[in-house]
C-alpha cells in the first residue's frame, strides 16, 4: 500500500513541474504481454486490456510529463515439463497454463514532441499487482502412457507473485485531432515477478525460487483529452 500511495504521489507532484495548465485524458487499447521464459520451456504471448486515466502537464513547448494510472492485463502463456523416476516407474509431467496477471500501473511518462502532433515518450513503469490466476492444462503420462489429464482448472496463485513490478517504457504516438489519437509503448520489465520461498503449497509449475521471470508488454491504443 505504501508503494501505492508513492506511486500516486509521484503523479501528483508532476503538477509542480508544469508550465501551463495540464491538460486529462482516457485511454484504452490492448496489451501483447510475455513473461520472459527462465524456467520454462515454453513461453508465448498473451492478449489483454489496458485502459485509465492520464494527465499531461506541458513543460516546454516541446517537452511535457505525462503520468498514468491503468489498469492492465500482463500474463503469458506457459509450458513446464519435469521428468522423474519412482521405483523404476518413468514419470513425464506436463503443465499448459495461462499466466493472467493484473496490475495497477503508474507509468510516468517523459514527452518530446518533434512536431505539433508526433511525439515520442519515454519513462518508468510501476505496477501493482492485484490479481494474479493460472487456468491449466496438466497431464502426466507413466511409462509413456497418459493415466490422468485435466483440463481449464483454475487457481489463485496471487501468493506466487510480488505484489510490485518496475519495468521502463520507450513509444511514440500520434494526434490525429487536438482531442483524439494513437499511441504505442513497449514495456520491458526489470524485476523478478516470483515471490522467492514459497514453495509451501507444492506448486511445481509456478513457484520459480531458482528462475527469475520479468514482464514484458507491447501495448497500442487510443485516447481522448477532454
Amino acid at each position: 500500500m505504501k508503494k501505492l500511495f508513492l506511486g500516486l504521489g509521484l503523479v501528483a507532484g508532476t503538477f509542480a513541474f508544469a508550465q501551463t495548465s495540464p491538460t486529462f485524458g482516457i485511454k484504452a487499447g490492448v496489451n501483447v504481454s510475455s513473461i520472459s521464459d527462465d524456467g520454462y520451456e515454453d513461453s508465448k504471448s498473451k492478449v489483454g486490456f489496458s485502459g485509465g486515466l492520464f494527465m499531461n502537464a506541458p513543460l516546454s513547448e516541446q517537452f511535457s510529463i505525462q503520468p498514468e494510472v491503468l489498469y492492465s492485463q500482463l500474463g503469458s502463456k506457459v509450458t513446464t515439463r519435469y521428468n522423474t523416476t519412482i521405483g523404476g516407474t518413468d514419470i513425464d509431467y506436463r503443465s499448459d497454463a495461462k499466466l493472467n496477471l493484473d496490475y495497477i500501473t503508474v507509468p510516468i511518462m517523459f514527452q518530446f514532441r518533434a512536431t505539433p502532433q508526433f511525439y515520442l515518450e519515454a519513462g518508468p513503469e510501476f505496477g501493482f499487482l492485484v490479481s494474479a490466476k493460472a487456468k491449466d492444462i496438466n497431464t502426466t503420462q507413466v511409462n509413456g502412457s497418459t493415466t490422468n489429464e485435466n483440463t481449464n482448472t483454475s487457481e489463485d496463485i496471487k501468493d506466487s507473485f510480488s505484489g510490485f513490478n518496475v519495468g521502463a517504457g520507450l513509444g511514440l504516438g500520434y494526434d490525429i485531432t487536438p482531442n483524439f489519437g494513437i499511441n504505442a509503448r513497449y514495456v520491458a520489465g526489470f524485476t523478478d515477478i516470483n515471490k522467492k520461498n514459497n514453495n509451501e503449497d507444492g506448486n511445481t509449475t509456478l513457484n520459480n525460487n531458482e528462475n527469475k521471470n520479468r514482464n514484458n508488454n507491447f501495448q497500442a491504443g487510443v485516447y481522448f483529452k477532454f
